[in-house]
């Protein structure tokens, strides 16, 4: 198991650290204690078990791209997972009016992009709306990744995990994993180490009914019709990629997190206050979904709608800012070079501090915070 220690020395320069900001697609975070690559679900193991022999804290970073960093880094050992491959396990024909079904394992650090890309191509659908979103297969799970109408809930199967609280492997059911919106058992809890994930798929050249109103007229259908896999991913790419959402090392405006913040939901009351503000505010109907998680009459409301019309727009506070909102889309806060974390989560506070005076609505980060606080 390698480990490229963020102290060991450097010919180059002796006194070098290894920033964790290299690690992350904001390109934002101070240096660990210790860095250690794990290749294999056996390393990552491995690593953890010998951070808790010596009661040292572990930050284990994938892809690194739901992770918002500390200015002063990490006081422990960061593992970085580099575990790659997935494999069929099972295949089920189609019987009964169920479609024919195969079943994969992925290994926790597998690009997801790339396994997005290799389902496509192998004519299994689900996961095709979930094209371009950076980090690791074994991340999906943990804040319920989803766009354009998918979630990785409606395809995981099994998630396998190390525990660190009895030291044995676990296969835990999906019905075990408490999905919800961007939310799961895993979302905040260290207790779970992610080695592997089942992913069952539909045999099909087909894409899942598309239910996103915005991909349905990219493809130039009607909701609830079905495209070419190839289709949907080519359009979703098309989509993320205008609104800075797909990673590119030469454009500033893809330097983040994706979107900083969730669409809250508000329950009937909350709902029923917020559209009174609006009606007041006088700025025209937001997008909302009705949802069942808050109760009867629940809405989700757009997040980006409500940092736009509360005021603050693409690219502010300017473009000339190391941290500013993304020039392309309101949801993501981009760093632009030579910022700070400290900077970004300020300029979060001030978003959220204005939507809430405007609407009475409280915004929430969807990126998990290591070594800093969102208060």
């Amino acid at each position: 198991m390698p480990d490229v220690s963020a102290h060991a020395p450097s010919a180059e320069d002796p006194t070098a650290v290894a920033p964790l900001a290299r690690y992350t697609t904001l390109g934002l975070g101070g240096p660990a204690d210790r860095l250690v690559e794990a290749s294999t679900a056996d390393e990552l193991v491995a690593a953890v078990r010998a951070a808790g022999r010596h009661h040292e804290p572990i930050l284990l970073l994938g892809g690194g791209s739901n992770v918002v960093i500390g200015d002063d880094g990490f006081p422990g050992t960061a593992v970085l997972v580099r575990s790659r491959g997935f494999q069929v396990i099972a295949e089920e024909p189609a019987a009964a009016g169920e479609p024919a079904t195969v079943t994969i394992r992925v290994q926790a650090g597998e690009p997801w992009d790339d396994l997005v890309a290799a389902t496509v191509a192998a004519g299994w659908s689900g996961v095709e709306c979930l094209s371009g979103i950076p980090g690791s297969a074994g991340a999906t799970p943990i804040q319920n990744v989803g766009a354009y109408g998918q979630e990785v809930a409606e395809t995981v199967a099994t998630v396998h995990v190390y525990d660190r609280l009895t030291g044995e492997r676990h296969a835990l059911p999906a019905a075990d994993c408490r999905f919800a919106y961007r939310e799961s058992l895993f979302k905040r809890n260290d207790r779970y180490l992610m080695l592997a994930v089942d992913f069952r798929l539909v045999r099909s050249e087909l894409s899942t009914p598309i239910r996103y109103a915005e991909l349905a007229h990219a493809v130039g259908v009607a909701t609830g019709d079905r495209v070419p896999l190839a289709d949907a991913r080519a359009a979703v790419l098309r989509l993320r990629a205008g609104k800075g959402m797909v990673l590119d090392p030469t454009d500033p405006d893809t330097c983040s997190v994706g979107s900083f913040f969730m669409n809250p939901v508000l329950d009937a009351d909350a709902a029923e206050a917020f559209r009174a503000r609006v009606a007041a505010a006088g700025v025209g109907d937001p997008p909302t979904w009705p949802v069942t998680a808050g109760g009867t009459g629940s809405l989700k409301v757009s997040a980006a709608w409500l940092i736009d019309k509360g005021g603050f727009g693409k690219g502010y506070p300017g473009l000339d800012t190391p941290v500013a909102i993304s020039s392309r889309h309101t949801l993501a806060l981009t760093h632009r070079g030579g910022g700070s974390t400290a900077e970004l989560l300020e300029l979060a506070r001030t978003i959220r501090d204005g939507v809430r005076a405007r609407f009475g609505v409280s915004l929430h980060p969807e990126p998990v915070l290591v070594g800093c606080t969102f208060d």
